[in-house]
């Protein structure tokens, strides 16, 4: 309750709307020279489209560098940025002959880049014409070392899991806010695309999930402002088909462990210990809280009436995912089941990626989730 729902609402309505910096960037010709980090494999799909958006900016394009990483990709993504080489002398392709992973790809193209700012980005991610200005406007001010951007979900049939996943980013996106306005610290900024100065940017360890989240946290334990710019807009593509939103929640739940492994010691850290706790922490413990709840509320149902309800609803909101296939099936609309059935199997996939992570990761290597265009 507090993780959903008390948290969310008393951060959202209790922080007031205030400029969270002072120091911007309003001339162009002050503007710093960026350099945007991208690991791509086989985004054949999309990829012509992310550079094209990322071209047509009103940010100098003299100031703007794109080095694409392509880890080992079988389809024609390597041809795709080939063909924009030859026309722009501000796009580069490195190419990795093996599969590396998106954080070892990151780390390298930081280690070569020269500008003082990076753009981090996805290849699914597109990008605004003035996405890039609105990031990077912030860094006026020297405290400011990282700018989350404005991820919208959108997709081109609210089918499956969409609507669903589309809601619950939405709201995400008004805590992050709040959070940012009230601590100047938003607990991770979504990889899709984030700006970070080139002293901040910290190398993931091998076999990292959440890169994003890794690279975040240390901004914010080292006293670094990590703000959310609401206005820094871009549309990533939401995924309808449950099971690809599963696969890509394990992955997140991997690093979710990874990173609270390694970043418990701001646990303690006031204000920023206590968003951490409720945001992040409570959230990915919630599996183990539902099944410690079911558990107890089954046994205490033999002595009273009121425990006995709230085992018939925990059973109702476990059993909701066969309610929903059942409903779906019939081609009628599954209305609430649908959005419990989703909250129980985004939980499933926390529970897995938990014991993925306790096991030992060996590896980092991902394949994408399949793009709705």
């Amino acid at each position: 309750m507090h993780t959903y729902i008390f948290y969310p609402l008393w951060i959202i309505a209790s922080t007031p709307k205030k400029k969270q910096n002072e120091e911007l960037y309003l001339e162009t010709d002050e503007l710093p020279t960026i350099d945007v980090l991208l690991a791509a494999y086989n985004e054949e799909k999309v990829l012509e489209e992310k550079i094209n958006t990322m071209l047509n900016t009103t940010y100098p394009i003299g100031k703007l560098n794109i080095y694409i990483g392509s880890d080992a990709s079988t389809d024609r993504t390597n041809e795709i940025i080939r063909s924009f080489v030859e026309k722009n002398s501000n796009v580069h392709l490195v190419e990795f002959p093996g599969r590396t992973g998106k954080s070892g790809i990151i780390n390298k193209l930081a280690e070569n880049a020269t500008a003082d700012l990076f753009v981090l980005t996805d290849a699914n991610v597109m990008f605004f014409p003035d996405t890039f200005f609105k990031l990077v406007q912030h860094f006026k001010n020297p405290k400011v070392a990282q700018v989350a951007a404005n991820i919208v979900k959108v997709a081109p049939k609210t089918e499956g899991i969409a609507k669903q996943e589309i809601n619950y980013i939405q709201f995400e996106n008004k805590i992050k806010y709040a959070e940012s306005l009230r601590w100047k610290s938003v607990m991770g900024a979504e990889g899709g695309c984030y700006a970070i100065r080139k002293e901040w940017f910290a190398p993931v360890p091998k076999n990292f999930y959440m890169d994003d989240f890794y690279i975040t946290m240390n901004v914010i334990e080292k006293g670094g402002y990590a703000l959310f710019e609401p206005e820094a807009i871009c549309h990533e593509d939401v995924p309808t088909s449950g099971d690809e939103e599963f696969k890509r929640k394990v992955r997140i739940s991997i690093g979710n462990f990874q990173n609270l492994n390694r970043y418990k010691g701001l646990l303690l850290n006031g204000g920023i210990g206590f968003a951490f706790i409720s945001h992040k922490v409570l959230r990915w413990h919630t599996p183990f809280f539902l099944i410690f709840c079911f558990i107890l509320s089954f046994i205490l149902s033999f002595y009273n009436n009121l425990f006995f309800f709230f085992f018939a609803m925990e059973l109702l909101l476990l059993l909701s995912p066969a309610f929903d296939a059942i409903f779906s099936s019939k081609k009628n609309p599954s209305g609430l089941f649908r959005y419990a059935a989703h909250f129980v199997k985004m939980n499933t996939a926390l529970l897995k990626g938990f014991f993925v992570w306790a096991w030992g990761v060996e590896s980092n290597i991902w394949t994408p989730t399949k793009r709705s265009v």
